[in-house]
């Protein structure tokens, strides 16, 4: 069983950077994919970021160019640096794991975090 805790969300201004932590825990961590998704208020939740096990990352397109996904498999910690931040990034972000990259991707991971809380204000 695999445990995410989510930390470093926060306010911001228009164009600041935040940078989000999720440190896992119960599984080996290097044998996971991991991504962050985000769910703003009344609206579904969507995929952000994804990093496999073997290091290759992909982005949504409205994040691509301002965010960065990386890990760091000796701290069993996945994090997700934003940058010039925008109103409409405001939102619940999520990580969740799975040792299988493509049902991660689709939101079909059986472990998620509790989330933390974006705010970004104009």
């Amino acid at each position: 069983q695999v445990q995410l805790v989510e930390s470093g969300g926060g306010l911001v201004q228009a164009g600041g950077s935040l940078r989000l932590s999720c440190a896992a825990s119960g599984g080996i961590f290097s044998l996971y994919s991991m991504a962050w998704f985000r769910q703003a208020p009344g609206k579904e939740r969507e995929f952000v970021a994804a990093i496999s096990w073997s290091g290759g990352n992909t982005y949504a397109d409205s994040v691509k160019g301002r965010f960065t996904i990386s890990r760091d498999n000796a701290q069993n910690t996945v994090y997700l640096q934003m940058n010039s931040l925008k109103p409409e990034d405001t939102a619940v972000y999520y990580c969740a794991a799975d040792r299988v990259l493509s049902r991660l991707r689709v939101g079909s991971s059986g472990y998620w975090g509790q989330g933390t809380q974006v705010t970004v204000s104009s």
